[in-house]
């Protein structure tokens, strides 16, 4: 997580080496409406009792799975990589 991610991308950009790769593994917006119902179930009752039963912290879970909603969706993320600097910008969405 980063406070200021037209910065971050920025700085990811720079270090860059001519020719590199960024990849990103980000969980955003789901399309497909059943999906999304069902996503949003499992990260708002499981993901945290997850956290509960294994860390024994709630609450950071929670704070996960809201950080993540917070995320810019896949074609807002993928315009700020183009105005960090990034030239070549796809997604591919995992969900179906």
């Amino acid at each position: 997580n980063v406070t200021d991610i037209p910065t971050a991308l920025k700085e990811a950009f720079q270090v860059l080496k001519p020719g590199g790769r960024f990849m990103c593994l980000e969980f955003s917006y789901v399309e497909n409406n059943l999906m999304r119902s069902l996503y949003d179930a499992y990260s708002f009752n499981v993901i945290p009792k997850i956290g509960s039963a294994v860390a024994k912290d709630e609450a950071a879970y929670k704070y996960l799975v809201e950080s993540i909603r917070m995320f810019p969706r896949q074609r807002e993320l993928k315009e700020m990589m183009g105005e960090a600097g990034f030239g070549l910008v796809t997604h591919k969405d995992m969900t179906f």
